[in-house]
């Protein structure tokens, strides 16, 4: 039945389209549009239509990212120099022996002391525990001959414990003053260099913005109350989990687990959050604005591998009011200034947290995903969006 089917098909002749009046096929017999070299407009026209303009500003986003990342670390943590130490004075620090070493110590380290004098060691201990200082000087004087005790701070800031435990003996030796160092504050065990709350963080900071990007991509059919929920989820699980795994599996560090778990997972909703905001009023550009908030200029100036007061001054207070920064700060005083809680950083994080949630609550329309009640999908250029991102 097919071909008589195909018999009943006019056919039309050979040449018709030339007795019809048709114009001949593009190319046929004349020069068409493609014989024209194309001028420089052509070109930049064809090049944005095409895939190719994308990959090249991904390209040059990473290459300059790239360069930000390695300069942003090398730049904070390469070679920390001390800018001004805060440090507790108990006894008579304007004897000749003593002030001989502060000025002493003061030129081996290539910065100044903040002295604040205190009554007695256990004032000077009260203000380490509030981490308002980071090392006591006690001054003793017998027989008119001074001797100096340093006790460091370790779990203040391993950094500035370091270097000032290396110029204390070269400064005493200048000035023949008998020495004696200590540690108030000595780190774990299973963290000699207090790095792991600086992990930790770091840990907690990229997975809760990437698990939210995650969302976004393979769960962007979420209700915006849905997506808050879905992230709060990923939180408590995954800061459950780092916390973990440092302690019960790996005993670097002996947690006061609750309260770390918490600490972490609000890191998490807080990072998650950020980028949620950031994709709701920016779309699939949203990871830009996120890594340099918390990546390439949160984490180096956390104070978590390098402290505050090795840091440039400026990124050193910036840091402390940034979510990375106010992690550490929290772990630090829940792993080893328990008795002295502050609530600072926790505000700091609810400053970020809290925001971030209203911006994408209120502007959840933009957000490149969410479905409506009825079932129906959203429209393709939201999902596109949201795949993008």
């Amino acid at each position: 039945m097919a071909a008589d089917h195909d018999d009943d098909v006019p056919r039309r002749p050979s040449g018709a389209h030339q007795e019809s009046g048709e114009a001949p096929a593009a190319g046929g017999g004349r020069h068409g549009g493609h014989g024209r070299p194309r001028g420089p407009r052509e070109r930049w026209r064809a090049f944005r239509t095409s895939p190719f303009l994308p990959a090249v500003v991904i390209l040059l986003i990473v290459a300059a990212g790239a360069g930000l990342f390695a300069g942003s670390y090398t730049y904070n943590m390469a070679n920390p120099t001390p800018r001004r130490i805060p440090a507790a004075v108990v006894g008579d620090a304007t004897a000749p022996s003593a002030a001989a070493f502060t000025d002493g110590l003061e030129r081996a380290l290539a910065t100044s002391l903040v002295l604040h004098a205190y009554p007695s060691r256990a004032a000077a201990r009260h203000a380490v525990e509030e981490q308002r200082v980071f090392a006591v000087v006690d001054f003793r004087t017998a027989g008119g001959r001074t001797a100096v005790r340093l006790d460091v701070a370790s779990a203040a800031g391993q950094s500035v414990a370091q270097v000032l435990a290396s110029a204390a003996p070269k400064a005493a030796r200048a000035v023949r003053v008998p020495l004696e160092l200590g540690d108030l504050k000595p780190l774990q065990r299973g963290d000699p260099r207090g790095l792991a709350l600086f992990y930790i963080t770091l840990a907690a900071v990229i997975l809760g913005f990437v698990g939210a990007i995650q969302l976004s991509v393979n769960a962007r059919r979420l209700l915006p109350f849905e997506r808050v929920l879905a992230i709060a989820a990923n939180s408590l699980l995954g800061g459950f989990t780092i916390a973990a795994v440092v302690d019960w599996w790996l005993g670097a560090l002996r947690l006061p687990f609750v309260q770390s778990w918490l600490i972490l997972a609000l890191t998490m909703f807080t990072s998650a959050m950020v980028f949620t905001m950031f994709n709701t009023l920016f779309g699939r550009w949203a990871l830009l604005p996120t890594w340099g908030l918390m990546v390439l200029l949160g984490n180096p100036s956390s104070g978590g591998a390098v402290s505050w007061p090795l840091l440039p001054s400026a990124l050193g207070r910036i840091g402390q009011w940034l979510p990375p920064g106010a992690s550490v700060n929290a772990q630090h005083t829940a792993v080893y200034f328990k008795d002295a809680q502050h609530v600072f950083p926790y505000l700091v994080l609810l400053l970020w947290a809290v925001p971030s949630t209203a911006v994408f609550w209120i502007w959840r329309h933009r957000h490149p995903g969410g479905r409506e009640l009825g079932g129906r999908t959203p429209p393709a250029h939201a999902a596109d969006s949201g795949a993008a991102a």
